[in-house]
């Protein structure tokens, strides 16, 4: 089962915008078991900057716990841009663990 915790800092996050982020961040424990968990924040950041809401995502995974953090428009884009992000990043790790193996 995926274990996705979701803060939404200072605003209360919609039905829609919860289960956007759940379907999106899913999609990394299906690249990788090992992860444990995903801590989701969505938050904004100062006013007059039309790119201010973020997504921090952080993953408990044995030995590393890869955070990301990316800003846009929208939470949605936020998302993601952050878990592209760190499919990336798991793709490298996996890339090094198969390495050391050989």
């Amino acid at each position: 089962m995926n274990k996705i915790t979701l803060q939404s800092v200072r605003f209360k996050a919609s039905e829609q915008l919860k289960k956007f982020v759940n379907e999106k961040v899913s999609k990394l424990f299906e690249q990788d078991e090992s992860i444990i968990r995903a801590d989701v924040a969505l938050y904004e950041g100062e006013s007059g900057n039309h790119e201010n809401q973020f997504c921090t995502i952080q993953l408990i995974v044995p030995g590393e716990n890869p955070v990301v953090k990316k800003n846009s428009g929208s939470y949605e884009k936020s998302v993601i841009d952050a878990v592209n992000a760190l499919q990336k990043v798991l793709r490298r790790q996996k890339a090094r663990h198969i390495k050391k193996r050989n």
